[in-house]
């Protein structure tokens, strides 16, 4: 049981995490690269984002 909460809360920070890069003002390639990284290593990937994501308010179009 203790597995699947942990599960849980990880999917929920990825989530997270992938919605704040799109919101991001990272160029679109930069974007792809953070999205894959969290998606193929979510706990590892995610801390990095974490540490050294791409920071900052939205997009400008």
């Amino acid at each position: 049981m203790e597995y699947g909460i942990l599960g849980l809360i990880v999917l929920i920070l990825n989530i997270y995490a992938i919605a704040k890069i799109f919101g991001s003002g990272a160029s679109t390639g930069a974007k792809v690269l953070w999205i894959v990284l969290i998606l193929v290593l979510p706990v590892v990937g995610f801390i990095i984002w974490l540490i050294a994501g791409p920071k900052g308010g939205a997009a400008t179009v």
